[in-house]
């Protein structure tokens, strides 16, 4: 006689989870005061529709690519 396989317990670390659904992409304006991690203090200077943003950090300018992890709005 066998025994049945025992019941293993889920573990919430482990990497065969499925990654978490991504919330929902942000939506920035021309004119918008962000801040990014990275680059600091910026204003959006254009939007392309669900792609990317670019924004004028005054020492540079920069195209951000969506989803915007690291970028927020201010």
């Amino acid at each position: 006689m066998t025994k049945p396989p025992a019941h293993r317990r889920h573990l919430p670390t482990s990497p065969f989870n499925a990654p978490p659904a991504p919330g929902p992409v942000q939506k920035f304006d021309v004119g918008d005061r962000v801040a990014h991690d990275r680059y600091g203090l910026g204003r959006v200077i254009g939007v392309e529709e669900d792609i990317a943003v670019l924004v004028d950090f005054a020492t540079r300018q920069e195209r951000i690519p969506g989803p915007y992890t690291k970028l927020t709005k201010l």
